[in-house]
């Protein structure tokens, strides 16, 4: 059974940054794209960045967090990180991983197996 477990969310003040991770356990067959969503309180789930299996160009970001946000991946450790840096309040939501098996990018959907889910919440 695959798992994904997000960490690294908190409360911090606008202009801060933060780290998130999520780390999959289970048996994913081939590659498989990573990527990071979010849910703010009364609104849809919105994407936020994703990241081929081998990374390099294969990387996409929402304009709202093109320049900002930064994801990378450690196959590896098969984990996902998303670097937040100069937070706004407007980012406050609850941040979840998501994976897609294959090269596809999951910007437009397709998502196989989503994490719990980590808070980040942005005082101004």
């Amino acid at each position: 059974q695959v798992q994904l477990v997000e960490s690294g969310g908190e409360l911090v003040q606008a202009g801060a940054s933060l780290r998130l991770s999520c780390v999959v356990s289970g048996r994913i067959f081939g590659a498989y794209t990573m990527g990071w969503f979010r849910q703010a309180p009364g609104k849809e789930r919105d994407f936020v960045a994703t990241i081929s299996w081998s990374g390099g160009g294969n990387i996409y970001y929402s304009g709202s967090v093109k320049g900002r946000f930064t994801i990378s991946r450690d196959n590896a450790k098969n984990t996902v990180y998303l670097q937040m840096n100069s937070l706004k309040p407007e980012d406050t939501a609850v941040y979840y991983c998501a994976v897609r098996r294959g090269l596809a990018s999951m910007a437009r959907g397709g998502v196989d197996y989503w994490g719990q889910g980590t808070q980040v919440t942005v005082s101004s």
